[in-house]
């Protein structure tokens, strides 16, 4: 018998994220969008789910969310970011109460109650202020790989720079300035974390942050960043082992749901019908 297997799969500006579900395990998987999100998600679903022993048309259900959604054939359903992030982060963190998303391009900050639904939200989609864009184009401006900022640690004595362009643009206009004076990378990153943790600061405010705290997205592996926010707000970060699938685990436990929903319709209209 074959199994009943569903997909969540998070096209997101930067990465694609998928995570196949049977009902019991989860498996995870992820490459870069590139410059046809449309067919590297393709290629990516084609490839996971051989890894399973199983087609794509075996997969009762795929549940498509992030910008690329609207453009992913094979989806049965779509949803959104938020509703995917909150129901994923609530998944991997139970009791989660407010989720800190940066992804490459927005930024989110989340309530959820205790069944991952989201009861209040903000987001950070019209400028890349603070996403994970931003902080690769001032790591170009300083020619450091996205990589290498973990290991970047301010000297004995040494204080972080004032940046106070968050503009991208300007931003980098500001970095390189600074570079010019001879100020260290560590230094200038010490002060992009202070300004980019005032900008989400001010965004959890607005929904009235409250413990625990989830944080995911991509930036959410940067140590500097999560420490700075932890500063800031005051309370200590959850990051999930998974959290960069955030997205994609709740678009899988929906599309997990709406299989479920569909069958049971599916099973008493041909009662009905008998």
């Amino acid at each position: 018998m074959k199994l009943s297997v569903v997909a969540g799969i998070d096209i997101g500006s930067a990465a694609i994220k998928l995570t196949l579900y049977d009902g019991v395990q989860m498996a995870y998987a992820a490459r870069l969008s590139g410059w046809n999100p449309r067919e590297a998600a393709l290629d990516l679903l084609r490839r996971e789910t051989a890894a399973w022993g199983i087609a794509v048309e075996d997969l009762v259900c795929i549940v498509g969310t992030g910008y690329g959604r609207i453009n992913f054939p094979l989806a049965h359903k779509t949803m959104t970011e938020i509703t995917c992030h909150g129901r994923g982060a609530a998944y991997m963190v139970p009791g989660a109460a407010t989720v800190l998303d940066i992804g490459g391009q927005d930024a989110k900050a989340m309530r959820v109650d205790n069944t991952g639904k989201v009861t209040d939200f903000v987001m950070n989609d019209k400028c890349a202020a603070g996403t994970g864009k931003f902080f690769q184009v001032m790591a170009g401006a300083m020619n450091l790989d996205m990589a290498g900022l973990n290991e970047l640690e301010l000297s004995p004595g040494e204080e972080a720079c004032t940046v106070n362009a968050m503009c991208t643009v300007f931003a980098e206009s500001e970095v390189i300035g600074l570079v010019n004076k001879g100020k260290s990378r560590q230094a200038i990153f010490a002060g992009l974390y202070k300004s980019v943790a005032n900008r989400v600061a001010a965004m959890a405010a607005s929904v009235q942050l409250a413990a625990p705290v989830v944080f995911t997205g991509g930036v959410s592996q940067n140590r500097h960043m999560r420490r700075e926010l932890e500063e800031k707000l005051g309370v200590e970060l959850i990051v999930p082992s998974h959290a960069l699938y955030a997205g994609s685990i709740g678009a899988a436990l929906c599309a997990w749901d709406y299989s479920r929903s569909v069958g049971i319709k599916e099973r008493a209209s041909q009662n009905t019908q008998a």
